[in-house]
């Protein structure tokens, strides 16, 4: 900044108007996954499942990028909620392996829908070939910071 130049405004910082889509896309999606039953935190984790038999917890807060007490949490709370199964290792008593059972399998689909439709409201103000490369320079900025894990806040 030079001297006697006033401090930029909000608006000139692309942050900005990321933060506002993204708020505003995040918490449309947090309404609607809320009114299924879970939270996005849950809906990270139970789409994770999907794509996997079993997995240990380990295996899962590795590939989201959380800590495994935040795993251990997650998992808990959709136990109770009558969505995942834990299977005990005969091998280790300590250890154990996390997947869908029934109702989490019939609940992903579902939830996988509403995030669609909620990129479709938020993002059909672009032709496809704009969402595209929207995309395209969204993952170039992650893969050029090595930005990793799920986002779930």
């Amino acid at each position: 900044m030079k001297e006697n130049e006033p401090p930029s405004t909000l608006e000139t910082h692309l942050g900005y108007w990321l933060r506002m889509v993204s708020n505003a896309v995040s918490h449309s999606f947090a309404r609607k996954v809320e009114r299924e039953g879970v939270t996005v935190s849950e809906w990270v984790f139970l789409r994770a499942l999907y794509d996997a038999e079993r997995v240990q917890p380990s295996h899962l807060a590795e590939g989201m990028g959380m800590t495994k007490g935040a795993i251990s949490k997650l998992s808990d709370r959709l136990f109770e909620k009558s969505l995942i199964e834990r299977h005990a290792n005969p091998d280790d008593r300590r250890a154990h392996t996390l997947a869908l059972n029934a109702a989490g399998c019939e609940l992903v689909p579902r939830l996988a829908a509403l995030a669609d439709r909620n990129d479709a409201e938020f993002f059909d103000a672009l032709t496809p070939d704009e969402r595209q490369r929207l995309a395209k320079l969204l993952r170039k900025i992650v893969e050029k910071r090595e930005l990793a894990g799920a986002p779930v806040d």
